[in-house]
């Protein structure tokens, strides 16, 4: 918990009784329990985001998919109390990280901002690199680049150990969403080191990363531009230079940006978490084994079970809406809680439990893991794809894998929303 002792928004925890902040340590520790409790204190619960803002915690399932679905709540912050015409709690945050000014308007010109009829405009242009006949055209190209890490894992060992998520988990969903993207092989150890940063909630190296980010994209459309090819940059940059009112400059970046980085960190740890819990529920792990077929459903049960995304960005009510008998004000935000929705006893038996079998055959989604709604995860088929590949290759090739420590010395990244390992430490058998 070190590194977020001295992030800027610890200050706030504790301020406001019985509200509680997202940065609290029950929250940030053992979301499952922490946002739990809330859960069955009432399906709307008052809270604080990180940086003090009043929001209001949704956290059972039928009302997160029903608020997630309502386009009375906006993902813009300008809908926010005292944001139309003002500062919004974006404008706030990015000021406090340190974020220079100039570069502020690629955060709120991202997709992840907007709402119709900008929102569709964008995912329109985008949308169809994520078919799926398109993710099932890439599947052998997915399964190339697994296969080709995991020959490679044995050479990666110290005593016979491995770091699953820096030689696997990683390199697989980064390498199959930049091939798609465009993002040349030598530029992408520097995306990961700059996500790594872009999620820290540090100042300093979120306000180095993201400028240093949004300049690299403009250099890459530059030399793209001289020389375009069949990749999705180069489709963008098509669409802006024959249609400019289409997709703006900084829209072009933004999306780029939102691609690359959605594009790998929610994979890379879907696929760390789900080895560590396949590792530590053996009866689980023994059935996915002798039984191949149930890898969609298993994939749709591990990211319900210990998915990465454990919040949505905070909406905002465009009117006054009420959510189970809760008066919601006109600009005041809500933030839908997926790990309190995903484990709610109202909608699962016995949600603790880890069931692969759990799941209506074939790829039927009863989890709320991607989201849900007009903002549903436009890659979510895409991840689906590298983690059932990655879970099968995996066990196939190395059927005896193990963890090489105790479960509980495996050590999270303390980040408020996000359930992620700082290393799988493995033996491949």
């Amino acid at each position: 918990m070190s590194e977020l002792a001295e992030s800027p928004f610890s200050k706030h925890v504790g301020k406001h009784p019985g509200e509680p902040n997202m940065m609290e340590p029950a929250l940030l520790t053992d979301p499952f329990t922490g946002y739990g409790e809330l859960r069955e204190r009432g399906p709307v619960v008052r809270g604080r985001f990180v940086d003090d803002t009043p929001v209001w915690f949704i956290t059972r399932f039928d009302e997160v998919r029903d608020v997630l679905r309502d386009q009375r709540f906006a993902n813009n912050p300008k809908c926010a109390a005292g944001g139309e015409g003002g500062e919004t709690p974006t404008d706030r945050l990015l000021e406090l990280m340190g974020l220079p000014e100039h570069y502020r308007v690629y955060f709120s010109g991202s997709i992840l901002n907007m709402d119709a009829p900008d929102h569709t405009r964008l995912r329109r242009l985008v949308s169809r690199a994520f078919t799926a006949r398109k993710i099932t055209d890439l599947r052998p190209r997915v399964e190339e680049i697994a296969d080709d890490l995991l020959r490679r894992l044995p050479e990666h060992a110290e005593d016979g150990v491995v770091d699953l998520i820096k030689h696997f988990a990683y390199p697989l969903p980064i390498t199959v969403i930049c091939e798609l993207v465009g993002i040349p092989e030598a530029d992408r150890p520097q995306w990961r080191e700059w996500g790594a940063k872009l999620v820290s909630l540090q100042p300093k190296p979120l306000s180095e990363a993201f400028p240093a980010m949004v300049e690299h994209i403009h250099e890459l459309i530059r030399e793209r531009r001289a020389a375009l090819t069949g990749d999705l940059l180069s489709e963008l940059i098509r669409v802006h230079d024959d249609d400019g009112g289409r997709l703006s400059d900084i829209e072009m970046v933004t999306m780029v940006l939102t691609l690359v980085l959605a594009g790998h960190e929610t994979t890379a740890h879907l696929i760390g978490n789900g080895t560590a819990a396949l590792l530590t529920h053996p009866d689980q792990l023994q059935l996915l084994k002798s039984d191949p077929e149930l890898l969609p459903r298993a994939v749709h049960e591990l990211m319900r079970w210990c998915g990465p995304a454990q919040l949505t960005q905070m909406r905002y009510a465009t009117e006054d809406v009420e959510v189970a008998g809760v008066q919601i004000k006109k600009g005041e935000a809500v933030t839908p809680i997926l790990v309190a929705a995903n484990f709610d006893p109202r909608h699962y038996a016995d949600p603790e439990r880890l069931d692969l079998t759990r799941h209506p055959a074939g790829r039927a989604e009863n989890h709320v893991g991607f989201g849900h709604g007009m903002h549903y995860c436009l890659g979510a088929g895409l991840a689906r794809q590298e983690g059932e590949v990655a879970f099968g290759k995996l066990l196939a090739r190395y059927p005896d894998v193990a963890l090489a420590v105790e479960p509980e010395a495996l050590q999270r990244v303390p980040l408020p929303g996000n359930w992620r390992l700082a290393a799988l430490p493995i033996r491949l058998g």
